[in-house]
């Protein structure tokens, strides 16, 4: 059995022998079919994982992802290994979030999903595999076009509609505007209003996370004008949530040009499934920020910005 299937044999124990779960929940907080749990903890113990206590480099993992459950009221959290570099963290990230995916899309059928923006969520797209269409329609949750075509998220939606054989639809505006002028011309638009009705729609949305600790993809990529980026850094921001820059509490930064986002917001996907997958290995405190408004039900995040959550 290859490493990856050893690891989730090692979770399967632990939840059992270690969490208390019944076999049925083991196999839904792995996502997999209750005769397949069934078969990884049997692997377990055949492997000799299963002693006197459970052996195996996920299991600070898996105890991390117990802690952020019960800490937070999640459904389900997956904490990814540290890797040495930069590059293998986001690949393993991606890995993490496109079977994550891949096994939520074969469950789920005539489906509107809301997708965000980003380099997470473009090594998860990277990683998915083709699958074929369940009648999914994919739409973009916020603005992203940028004067730099090479650097335009939006190809995030592009290439999981054809990875999906899916309908994918984005919206054609900035992700933030310049002033409250241009917001307020942009939203007049009948195009973009519709657009925004449509993502509104969505039962899932799956979203990254944005940090301050580093130099996010927004800034990379001049979503942003250089004067917000320094202003929410200069007001204490720790990150940037479905266009909202955020203290560590997890409210909005007080700020005229907080409110110039393109897009949905924090309170349009609440009450919904909402995936974030955090890719970076300092996005603890902006994940935190985050998980304290209460929106987020799913999280699959690097284990060095878990720790720094817990």
């Amino acid at each position: 059995m290859p490493t990856t299937q050893l690891n989730l044999a090692t979770k399967a124990a632990w939840l059992s022998y270690v969490g208390g779960y019944t076999q049925t929940q083991v196999a839904k907080r792995l996502n997999v079919s209750s005769a397949k749990a069934h078969r990884l903890i049997a692997y377990a113990h055949a492997n000799n994982v299963v002693k006197i206590f459970i052996e195996g480099k996920i299991v600070e993992c898996v105890e991390l992802e117990e802690k952020l459950i019960h800490s937070f009221g999640l459904n389900t959290c997956t904490v990814v290994p540290t890797i040495d570099s930069e590059m293998d963290e986001f690949n393993a990230i991606g890995t993490a979030g496109a079977s994550f995916l891949h096994q939520l899309f074969k469950q789920t059928q005539d489906t509107v999903i809301g997708i965000g923006k980003g380099r997470t969520l473009s090594s998860v797209v990277n990683h998915l595999p083709h699958t074929h269409n369940n009648n999914l329609q994919f739409v973009s949750v916020s603005g992203g076009l940028t004067r730099k075509f090479s650097t335009n998220p939006y190809d995030v939606i592009h290439q999981i509609s054809e990875r999906t054989n899916s309908e994918s639809y984005f919206l054609p505006v900035p992700y933030m505007a310049k002033d409250k002028q241009e917001k307020q011309m942009l939203l007049s638009q009948q195009s973009v209003v519709q657009m925004l009705d449509f993502a509104k729609t969505a039962s899932i949305y799956i979203v990254g996370l944005g940090s301050l600790e580093g130099d996010a993809h927004v800034h990379q990529t001049g979503l942003i004008e250089e004067s917000i980026w320094q202003t929410m850094k200069d007001k204490n921001a720790v990150g940037d949530f479905m266009g909202a820059f955020m203290d560590k509490e997890g409210n909005k930064i007080q700020d005229k040009s907080n409110d110039l986002s393109l897009g949905l917001s924090i309170s349009d996907i609440k009450g919904k499934q909402v995936v974030a997958i955090v890719g970076g290995a300092h996005k603890g405190k902006a994940t935190l920020a985050a998980l304290k408004t209460n929106t987020i039900t799913d999280l699959i995040i690097s284990e060095e910005s878990a720790k720094n959550i817990m």
